[in-house]
């Protein structure tokens, strides 16, 4: 195989050759270790036969002793179509795999969580939902990830249907958890309220709904949405069924047209499109804006033009101040779930872990400091003690 021979820059600027990244993947990321030594007779005896008859006719009389006596308790399946890949769209399945196993290494690295990377050959619905439900028994929870919306709402809401373990579509909820973060501090820096703000959310995607999902949950009660051809409000006639429930629950002034009348007077615009905006539009925005621009790997408006109009702006990369990294999220929140034995993944809880991400920077808190680094030792288990806490309140 030939390889590239371009660059890359980290968070430091270092620069990394494309043969160094290569090398790092080649035989992939992941492997299955051993729990206990396989080394003496005994120990074939116990692991395999005869021992394991044992274990299997327990389990076979009592289906809850596989999350104590099997690896599924601690095992996460991280499932895709390829149909919506960060920064590169729908390149299939095989070529996501590298990704979704970066995403294993995460679930590993930052929550101690075991978990395998599976990519479905199909972008059909059914034959997803069907796929993840027959495979389900493997697993103790369900990591959904890069799918296509508006295929993605219906996959995650079918595959929590049907199944009794934690389900969640990470590009949905895991944004939309740390946006929340952010943003709490974000206000907490400019003094304002959840109440009192006007938000606009760009992007009528997973992310977006998702974020508006979460802001309205935390009391925001004016948010906008845009998509490509402007606001997304009732008196459109092109609105897919996904941005009629958008037009319903949002835009509470009744307001039309595009960007610049979204963003007159908006206390906070939060970016998850994809495309870019002239930095013009963000002129009439109010006093001690927020503007959060999390496209990757280009934000829809460079951060040195945002700070011009905004006393807090993010990004979703490492080489800026305060990314939004849904690594702040999804470890803690799996590794809660999994510790208290839920069955599902709640809103309350979303809400428990984007509170625990925020308290993190405490009194350290600044304009360049609204979220811990995503490297933050600290974030994964104070999300899981959070997640878990909220578990045990509903029980």
């Amino acid at each position: 195989m030939s390889i590239p021979t371009e660059t890359s820059q980290t968070e430091n600027h270092t620069p990394i050759l494309d043969a160094e990244i290569f090398a790092a993947h080649e035989g992939g990321k992941l492997s299955a270790e051993l729990t206990r030594p396989l080394e003496t007779q005994r120990d074939l005896s116990i692991a395999y036969t005869p021992g394991v008859a044992k274990v299997c006719t327990a389990i076979r009389d009592e289906p809850g002793l596989a999350r104590t006596h099997t690896w599924t308790g601690r095992l996460v399946a991280v499932i895709s179509d390829g149909s919506a890949v960060l920064g590169l769209g729908d390149i299939g399945a095989k070529a996501s795999l590298p990704v979704m196993e970066g995403k294993c290494a995460l679930f590993k690295s930052f929550s101690g969580l075991n978990a395998i990377p599976i990519v479905l050959d199909t972008n059909d619905t059914d034959e997803i939902v069907e796929t993840i439900v027959r495979m389900a028994p493997t697993f103790g929870a369900i990591n959904l990830e890069d799918i296509s919306a508006p295929r993605c709402f219906e996959i995650e809401d079918r595959v929590k249907e049907a199944l009794d373990i934690p389900v969640m579509h990470d590009d949905q909820h895991g944004t939309a958890i740390v946006v929340l973060a952010a943003l709490t501090n974000a206000l907490r820096v400019v003094d304002k309220s959840f109440e009192s703000i006007k938000v606009v959310v760009s992007g009528a995607g997973a992310a977006g709904v998702a974020v508006v999902k979460i802001l309205h949950d935390a009391g925001v009660g004016d948010v906008v949405v845009l998509d490509s051809k402007g606001i997304v409000e009732a008196g459109r006639v092109d609105l897919t069924e996904t941005k009629q429930m958008l037009a319903a629950e949002t835009n509470p002034r009744g307001i039309a047209g595009g960007i610049d009348a979204a963003l007159d007077g908006a206390d906070a615009f939060i970016g998850v499109s994809g495309g870019t905006i002239d930095e013009a539009h963000l002129e009439n925005m109010a006093e001690d804006a927020i503007i959060f621009a999390l496209s990757n790997p280009n934000p829809e408006v460079v951060p040195d033009a945002a700070a011009k109009y905004a006393s807090v702006v993010a990004t979703g990369r490492s080489d800026f101040p305060n990314q939004i990294n849904n690594v702040l999220a999804f470890p803690g929140i799996f590794r809660g779930a999994l510790d208290a034995g839920a069955t599902d993944i709640t809103d309350a809880m979303k809400l428990a872990a984007a509170q625990a991400i925020a308290d993190l920077v405490g009194d350290d808190l600044a304009p360049g400091y609204i979220v811990p680094g995503a490297l933050d030792e600290r974030v994964a288990p104070a999300v899981a003690a959070a997640v878990e806490r909220t578990v045990q309140k509903r029980s």
